[in-house]
């Protein structure tokens, strides 16, 4: 399916034609485990989901669902192993861009957007540069009618301690995000969890409509009544093993026919995961058997479905699926490296203006702490004492308020959650994002070091001249972006608050006591404090840049008994503080610009690393056992599975 050309005034969007026939069979997944050993998450499960219906995946926590949406998805991890055949129209191929999407249980949403800008912007990302950007809007708003959120466009999205839309809202517009290029199979992960009975209805009957030309799978726990008669297929699931796979319409008849009737009025859903669930261990009515213990149960059931009918036709319509063959999906284009850069920049600008705390709070602190330096140290002399006040003012600004930057780490792993969902469905690449993430930061920091800044630089007297100032502002500026590079690499790293925090305090604590302020150079100890931590830190060059901008060119007085003693600046910078003077001060800060470029670049590594690995388990949509190959020899037609 290709997106059309739009008209004016309206959006006409070509249906989708032809459609996914994806299916599994004999699907293993184990996961090791600590003792060298592996554990079965998936043992031989098999089924299949057909264009136009809503296939749900049901079952207790721990039951397999997710794992069993991950791996048609093509999203496990490589700490599991996986056998068995899944094909899509007959074919081995990968899931490409636009033609499949992945709605996560967690909502990674931007929080400070309203609904209409959380999808206008994901539409000009993921809608290719050949459609006009009126196009890109239409078909944001219509998608936004489609999933029922146009009563709602202009909220914001709303977090913690923040009102904004309602859980179902949420969910729908995760949904909206992720079919804006009309993709052909879509995956759901518990959409309805947390939410009430009545907003689970409409999350899941506004996805129902969703359905035509379209496969969509879905996992869900305990499905509300009204809900449970929105799906066509049912994949019941318990400890890995298929206990149902068929018409949901049917499933009350199945469970009726082993002797587990539903009870009149009864959710069916609720009864098939009471006679199921083995968490509890507690013993079920079994017809004229009386009760069973549900290990007992479960093992019953799965035994009774594989000698059922309903595997059976399970098997043929597999078979058949795969004999019809069908279409190879083929990428479709996004927005180009540009105009995800500049989307994306300008989002992140967005969302930084709007957050009190991502740098507003950080700002109010910083003039804060200005202040209280510029009246600490106030318009200070060229006395000998004013060497050491100059000193104890210079390394404040340079290891504290460059210290503070800290305190945005919440928003940046905030910000790698987004980046990741949006990454790993193929929204954008790492590239735009590590450049619009730094460029979208710069104003804001330069703000800081400016205002701020100022007020600190002139209280104290510091030397005049602009190029002194600037120098000073400059240093600040590039030393809290090197800061927040830092932290950024925690957070794609470390995506725990706590941990990530005390990681990277702990860092520039080394950092700080290894720069040569709190021990001169020359009295650091050589391992490790000196040779690597004195040469790598950054605090050095800033200390020293800083140093030199201050006192070179000065002349300290003292009177000692009467008589006058003077000392030069470029004394005190070599004697006292034991500053390399082979090199000017700009040098140093070229030396931090460089090591802002090299955290930057480590940025891009670590989440291009983590791309890579996603990629790597997406190429390959399945791997086929030798034990595999086997069981489908003897139960289907040998053809539909042989590598095409």
């Amino acid at each position: 399916m290709e997106l059309q050309d739009i008209g004016i005034g309206k959006v006409e969007v070509e249906e989708l034609n032809g459609g996914v026939y994806l299916t599994w069979n004999d699907l293993w997944v184990s996961v090791s485990t600590s003792k060298h050993g592996s554990k079965d998450i998936l043992e031989g499960v098999t089924g299949y989901a057909r264009p136009s219906e809503l296939l749900a995946v049901m079952g207790p926590s721990g039951s397999g669902k997710s794992t069993l949406l991950d791996a048609l998805a093509g999203r496990l991890n490589f700490s599991t192993k996986q056998t068995g055949d899944i094909l899509i129209n007959g074919h081995k191929q990968k899931l490409s861009y636009g033609t499949s999407a992945y709605v996560t249980q967690d909502e990674t949403l931007i929080a400070t957007l309203t609904v209409k800008e959380a999808v206008y912007y994901s539409a000009q990302l993921q809608l290719a540069d050949s459609m006009t950007k009126s196009e890109k809007i239409q078909i944001a708003e219509q998608t936004i009618k489609d999933m029922g959120l146009q009563n709602a466009m202009n909220t914001r999205i709303g977090g913690f301690g923040n009102k904004g839309i309602s859980g179902g809202e949420k969910r729908r517009l995760s949904v909206c995000m992720e079919i804006l290029t009309r993709p052909k199979l879509l995956f759901l992960d518990e959409p309805t969890s947390g939410l009430d009975s009545a907003a689970s209805y409409y999350v899941m009957s506004g996805i129902s409509r969703q359905r035509q030309g379209r496969t969509i799978i879905s996992s869900i726990h305990q499905p509300s009544a009204d809900v449970f008669n929105l799906f066509h297929s049912l994949c019941i699931l318990s400890s890995g093993r298929t206990v149902y796979f068929g018409p949901a319409s049917e499933a009350i008849e199945f469970f009726g026919s082993n002797g587990f009737p539903c009870p009149l009025h009864q959710n069916p859903s609720d009864h098939f995961l009471k006679t199921i669930n083995k968490d509890f261990d507690e013993d079920i009515e079994h017809g004229s058997a009386g009760r069973k213990p549900t290990e007992e149960v479960v093992d019953f059931l799965v035994n009774s479905y594989k000698s059922s009918k309903e595997y059976h036709k399970v098997q043929n319509q597999v078979a058949e699926i795969c004999q019809q063959g069908g279409e190879i999906l083929e990428k479709r284009n996004h927005a180009n490296f540009t105009t995800q850069t500049l989307i994306l920049t300008r989002r992140s600008s967005v969302n930084m203006f709007r957050d009190l705390g991502y740098y507003w709070m950080r700002s109010v602190s910083y003039v804060i702490l200005a202040l209280g330096l510029g009246t600490i140290y106030y318009n200070v002399d060229l006395s000998y004492r004013s060497i050491e006040e100059r000193g104890l003012m210079v390394a404040f600004v340079v290891s504290f308020m460059t210290f503070m930057t800290v305190g945005g780490f919440p928003s940046f792993v905030e910000d790698m959650k987004v980046f990741q969902r949006e990454n790993m469905n193929g929204h954008y690449g790492c590239g735009a994002f590590v450049i619009a993430n730094t460029l979208s930061s710069m104003p804001y920091l330069l703000l800081i070091s400016l205002v701020p800044g100022s007020i600190a630089y002139f209280l104290t007297g510091f030397q005049s001249g602009f190029e002194h100032f600037i120098y000073f502002a400059l240093v600040l500026f590039i030393g809290m972006m090197i800061v927040e590079s830092l932290m950024t690499n925690v957070a794609a790293i470390v995506p725990n608050f706590l941990m990530g925090i005390v990681v990277g305090a702990g860092i520039q604590g080394l950092m700080i006591l290894s720069g040569g302020f709190f021990q001169i150079p020359n009295e650091l100890p050589n391992i490790i404090w000196k040779y690597p931590l004195y040469y790598v830190s950054f605090h050095r060059y800033a200390y020293q840049g800083m140093f030199k901008n201050e006192f070179e060119g000065l002349l300290f007085t003292d009177n000692v008994d009467g008589n006058t003693h003077t000392i030069s600046g470029e004394d005190v910078l070599r004697e006292r503080w034991q500053v390399e003077m082979a090199y000017s001060k700009w040098m140093d800060l070229i030396i931090l610009v460089g090591i802002l470029i090299l955290y930057r670049l480590v940025f891009l590594l670590i989440v291009k690393t983590n791309e890579k690995f996603v990629h790597a388990r997406k190429t390959s949509t399945s791997v086929l056992s030798n034990r595999s190959r086997q069981i489908m020899a003897k139960s289907l037609p040998a053809s539909p599975f042989q590598d095409k």
